[in-house]
């Protein structure tokens, strides 16, 4: 995970958090995290790289539609870097430790 971008990664938190979610669906998640409009160019040849990278998989529901979801890879990966922050995050709040 330490080679991808931070783009990259908020890509793999969306589809780890959402059920084979197709490209708009992930598109409108981040836009709302963002704030901002994600455009097709940026979105899709990242989707492509996580591909590539053999974090997700992409299948296909429809003649116009894919949906994605995470690799056993990708759930590692994840995983890795949540124990990481881990060791440098330790926060407290309303008494729930995070």
């Amino acid at each position: 995970m330490y080679d991808l971008t931070g783009f990259q990664r908020d890509l793999l938190y969306v589809i780890a958090g959402l059920d084979e979610p197709h490209g708009l669906a992930i598109k409108e998640e981040l836009e709302d995290y963002y704030e901002k409009e994600i455009h097709h160019g940026r979105l899709y040849p990242n989707l492509d790289t996580l591909v590539e990278k053999g974090l997700i998989e992409k299948g296909q529901r429809d003649r116009r539609t894919n949906y994605y979801t995470l690799t056993r890879r990708g759930r590692r990966e994840i995983k890795a870097r949540k124990e990481w922050e881990g060791d440098y995050i330790d926060i407290e709040y309303g008494g729930v430790r995070i």
